[in-house]
């Protein structure tokens, strides 16, 4: 995972009376029970009153009463929620409080008429807070820490639930779904134990699923019969939210040699080894849309699709046309494809090409068009990601029904990045292909 920089902590000096609370809150999650921890938080850091101490008190009023506070306490009350989640974070006993610590903003009673005037600024603040980017990431962690794994499997299959709740079936998005701006070095490093963690049990679940659809068509050449063979067999859930063809289809194209007899990974080595000979950008340009292109359906492609990429190819960078290609330049090329085939930034969410390029490629061929480019260049994975994370976003609040096809891509795309770049175990798929 990159490493993200959190700018906003680096702008700003921890004062004193901050430094009070985080030397409480560390302290706290090591001798309270989290219901007694829980207690103390809400009572004290979210509706300000009973303060563990009448130090902690004075901090509290300090810090609501420092010039910048409004727009400083959400990066105070965040390291806070920190403190608190990446010490449960590494005892999967206490894992379960996490959601619990979250909920919490939930239920902070307004202000009255008779609320001292402290009191309802710092109420306010809060409020302000469960409204914030930095909360948004807190409840997505929360929901990627759920232990109910019934609940989530039934979560998982329930089309009206949202696109937000499924964030824990992708670690790919981890680094840019579940870490804001002032995001501290701990709280990186939890969420990549998280992500290795879940990752791992993924990668492993689909190893299980491939064996066993390997050994039941073995077996079902035997005894001719499907039926009979899944008699012998103990069966394994399919750990994805595509259909059993859904899926067989999406492994046949990341596993196999869907091109010429060729898998993706033969094909992007066999391009890396032209690049070599290529003297211009430009001729790289010319054998980039070449390779990309063949993944694509010619009756598509003649509409206008290979028509505008190989537009969008010609007026990419052209001050380097005449410079031979490097790794930096093969990066930046395929960072723009990116943005242009799928989207390019949360201020501008237009994803048009993508959607059009599902609807008549299909989610599997889509997503194999962007393995492509990222087998050809590893360094522009994580803008991969970062593009699937911005239309996650965009649609977080929606309903699955209402956007079969990303949930689609986001499957497809989870299976190839664990096939080509984990530690999937689906080799033996290869014997019945």
């Amino acid at each position: 995972m990159t490493k993200v920089t959190p700018i906003a902590s680096y702008l700003r000096q921890t004062n004193s009376a901050e430094q009070e609370l985080y030397d409480y809150l560390m302290h706290a999650v090591q001798s309270h029970t989290p219901d007694e921890l829980l207690q103390e938080f809400k009572q004290f850091l979210l509706e300000g009153r009973q303060a563990p101490t009448p130090e902690l008190h004075q901090a509290l009023i300090t810090i609501l009463k420092t010039p910048g506070v409004e727009e400083d306490f959400k990066f105070i009350l965040n390291r806070c929620c920190h403190i608190i989640i990446n010490r449960w974070q590494i005892h999967p006993q206490l894992q379960k409080s996490i959601p619990r610590l979250v909920k919490l903003f939930d239920s902070i009673p307004p202000p009255s008429l008779s609320t001292p005037r402290l009191t309802k600024l710092h109420r306010q603040l809060v409020a302000d807070f469960s409204t914030s980017e930095q909360y948004l990431t807190l409840q997505r962690l929360a929901r990627v820490v759920e232990d109910d794994d019934s609940k989530k499997k039934f979560t998982w299959n329930d089309q009206s639930v949202s696109v937000g709740q499924l964030i824990q079936r992708y670690p790919y998005l981890y680094e840019h779904c579940l870490l804001s701006e002032d995001s501290s070095f701990e709280h990186q490093q939890t969420v990549r134990q998280v992500q290795a963690r879940i990752q791992r049990a993924f990668e492993l679940d689909l190893s299980k699923y491939v064996m066993y659809q390997v050994r039941l068509a073995q077996l079902a050449r035997r005894k001719h019969s499907i039926q009979d063979a899944k008699q012998m067999l103990q069966g394994v859930q399919n750990p994805t939210l595509l259909t059993e063809r859904e899926l067989g289809t999406a492994l046949k194209y990341f596993v196999g040699k869907p091109e010429r007899g060729h898998s993706y990974r033969d094909l992007s080595q066999y391009f890396l080894r032209r690049t070599t000979e290529i003297l211009s950008y430009e001729d790289f340009k010319h054998e980039l849309f070449s390779y990309l292109i063949s993944s694509v359906d010619q009756k598509y492609g003649k509409l206008q699709f290979n028509q505008r990429l190989y537009q969008k190819l010609q007026t990419m960078l052209p001050n380097y046309d005449h410079q031979k290609p490097n790794e930096l330049l093969m990066m930046r090329t395929a960072s723009q494809l990116l943005n242009y085939l799928i989207v390019e930034s949360p201020q501008r969410p237009e994803h048009y090409v993508f959607v059009d390029m599902i609807t008549n490629l299909g989610p599997t061929v889509t997503v194999a068009l962007l393995l492509k480019l990222v087998l050809m260049c590893g360094k522009a994975k994580p803008h991969l990601e970062r593009r699937f994370s911005i239309l996650f976003s965009h649609y977080e609040s929606q309903s699955q029904e209402g956007v079969p096809w990303l949930i689609k891509s986001l499957e497809n795309l989870h299976i190839a990045l664990s096939v080509h770049f984990g530690d999937a175990d689906v080799s033996f798929l290869k014997q019945i292909m």
